[in-house]
């Protein structure tokens, strides 16, 4: 930096001194992710600071000159975007005030900065309900209060002997944590959240030093570390399973009742945003409470809820070589989904105006008592990219590589959108994005087969072409109980449904070999529905002797039970069985009543890890 401009900052030098600081936590993440312990020990603080500061980058490496107040607005709505975890509301947060603090004038001062950060550390500590020191608070409050103190000594300050005396409060500040708080100390660890704005600190005080400039972190050079802290043995676990966000927009939010309603409910609550914008970050056990307090508020938006349960338990396994991960489209067993720690990306569900996380916000008999009596026929989505990418980014700074196994690509944009967050996951685990050419049970069969090879120990590309060769072999066959859904979704033309009500026609569809889903045949008549399906799948079930099937059901149960008996009457083979609740994928178009079979030849995942044929 010039001697001519080292009493200012205007919008340009700001921006690039900012990026600076935002490569080194990026570059940092890794370290971030492994010695994060407080408020909870779930290894993901450096991801979330990382997706949380790459949303600004967008903004700052815009070309042309900046104008500074323009900028940080633009820096804080984005910031407040791309927000994740409980540092990551904070850090947004904090910019929102240097936002409002600096919006009018168009270069800093020592002192106009100071003021800005002040502000900005006001906002970080108001936005939670119970700030706690040791944190990453205490480290933005070092920051404001050494800028502070040095420009009230010094009228002439410069912002390069201003900004070394900052980083060195900052420094001894991030020191002191492990004193503030016990759980740091016991696992011998500064805080993560705090270690990561030091690093934002410090890359920005570089080039408003000497113009040094923090690289560009390239993925590819990054490499899987063991974690420093055990987590298994940590005791600092929430009480509450889900991490839950989403942002409420109104003229005019009641912030305060706002903030009242979700203290009641959960913990680690952050509220960052404004009066007509506010970003919601809270722990809870049910993150559908959360949205449903939201919109008294506003608009919902960008609802998210991670499974931090499942993230603590699959980061402790140090015997996987591999992570597995799925949408919602697949209908797959509670008891296999924790047993195996697969992780799972909700698709959305939409009722008029109401929406939902599929499987999260509501269960699948929630779905189908909505679906019954709700005039608005439901609407699905796709996952964004951006919720896989959040995922992606978090398992694959934790394992080498991640499996993601997705809805048919024939029938939906799933797949697509699955690869195009793995092509801008920026972690050092390589992810593979697989298109199941199937759905629901056929696609969760795929899933757990996978997960049971990472179990296992085997290889990812032993897994991978094991799967490949599954789902070539795997078919799916669903009973639609009525068409009257899948008329009201559009799916079918209403003369379909009139015409296999004349003729007493009940309907199969099934996944083709491409992934397409196309009809498949009818039975006449609704009696005995469950027998007389179980004769029309085993005749065309695979030739192999030894086979896995899945049975699914929309809330019929009964119906299921009497499909399995006589599955097992008509295929003897059958090494493993399983029932399950169908979700949306297939019962938004079938409704209650709907019965799904799924089959493919038998493979021990034990037998693959051994390199047995």
């Amino acid at each position: 930096m010039g001697e001519s401009n080292s009493r200012y900052l205007d919008g340009n030098t700001f921006a690039t001194a900012l990026t600076s600081g935002i490569y080194r936590v990026i570059g940092e993440q890794d370290l971030l992710n492994r010695i994060n312990v407080f408020p909870v020990a779930d290894a993901d603080t450096g991801t979330n600071l990382s997706l949380t500061l790459s949303a600004a980058l967008g903004v700052l490496n815009a070309g042309g000159d900046k104008h500074l107040g323009m900028l940080l607005a633009a820096l804080a709505d984005a910031l407040l975007d791309g927000a994740r975890g409980n540092s990551g509301a904070i850090v947004a947060q904090f910019f929102q005030g240097m936002s409002d603090e600096a919006s009018d004038i168009s270069r800093f001062t020592p002192y106009t900065f100071a003021k800005a950060v002040g502000t900005g550390n006001d906002y970080a500590h108001d936005a939670l309900s119970n700030p706690r020191e040791g944190t990453i608070l205490s480290v933005i409050g070092a920051f404001a209060d050494s800028l502070r103190q040095q420009v009230s000594d010094d009228g002439n300050s410069e912002f390069p002997d201003v900004m070394q005396g900052a980083l060195a409060n900052v420094e001894r500040a991030l020191a002191e944590t492990p004193m503030q708080l016990e759980v740091l100390r016991k696992a011998g660890v500064v805080d993560a959240g705090a270690k990561g704005f030091a690093e934002l600190v410090a890359g920005f005080s570089g080039y408003v030093r000497d113009g040094s400039m923090a690289h560009a972190p390239d993925a590819a050079v990054l490499r899987h570390i063991e974690p420093v802290v055990d987590f298994a043995e940590s005791d600092n676990v929430s009480q509450f399973r889900f991490c839950t966000e989403c942002i409420v927009t109104a003229d005019e939010i009641d912030r305060r009742k706002l903030r009242e309603a979700l203290t009641e409910i959960g913990d680690s609550m952050v509220l960052a945003g404004t009066k007509r914008k506010a970003k919601i970050h809270i722990h809870v056990d049910d993150p559908d409470d959360v949205f449903a307090i939201a919109r008294r508020f506003g608009e919902l938006s960008a609802e998210k809820a991670d499974d931090m349960h499942r993230q603590q338990h699959s980061t402790h396994d140090r015997n996987r070589h591999f992570a597995v991960i799925t949408d919602s489209a697949a209908d797959i067993s509670d008891e296999d989904m924790e047993r195996l720690d697969i992780h799972m990306v909700p698709c959305r569900i939409q009722f008029g105006e109401r929406g939902y996380l599929d499987k999260v916000s509501i269960t699948t008999d929630e779905f189908y008592e909505e679906l019954k009596t709700n005039p608005a026929h439901p609407t699905t989505s796709q996952p964004s990219p951006g919720d896989f990418r959040r995922q992606f980014q978090f398992l694959a700074s934790h394992f080498r590589d991640v499996v993601s196994i997705n809805l048919t690509g024939a029938a939906s944009g799933t797949y697509q959108g699955a690869r195009s967050a793995a092509e801008r996951t920026d972690a050092p685990g390589e992810i593979h994005v697989i298109d199941s050419r199937n759905a629901s049970t056929g696609q969760g069969q795929l899933v757990v087969l996978a997960a049971e090879c990472a179990a296992a120990g085997c290889s990812v590309p032993t897994t991978i072409a094991t799967i490949e060769q599954q789902i070539a072999a795997t078919r799916t066959f669903a009973l639609l109980n009525e068409l009257r859904y899948a008329v009201r979704g559009g799916r079918l033309p209403g003369w379909v449904r009139t015409v296999a009500e004349l003729l007493r026609l009940t309907t199969i569809i099934r996944t083709k070999p491409d992934g397409s889903i196309s009809l498949s045949g009818f039975l006449f008549g609704s009696s005995r529905r469950a027998r007389r399906f179980a004769k029309y799948v085993a005749r065309r079930a695979p030739t192999d002797d030894a086979i896995d099937v899945t049975i699914g059901h929309a809330v019929c149960r009964e119906d299921a039970n009497e499909l399995e008996q006589a599955i097992r009457e008509q295929l003897p083979g059958i090494r493993k069985l399983t029932v399950v609740g169908i979700g949306t994928a297939l019962g938004v178009h079938g409704g209650p009543g709907t019965l799904l079979v799924s089959m493919m030849p038998h493979v021990s995942a034990d037998d693959v890890a051994a390199g047995v044929d």
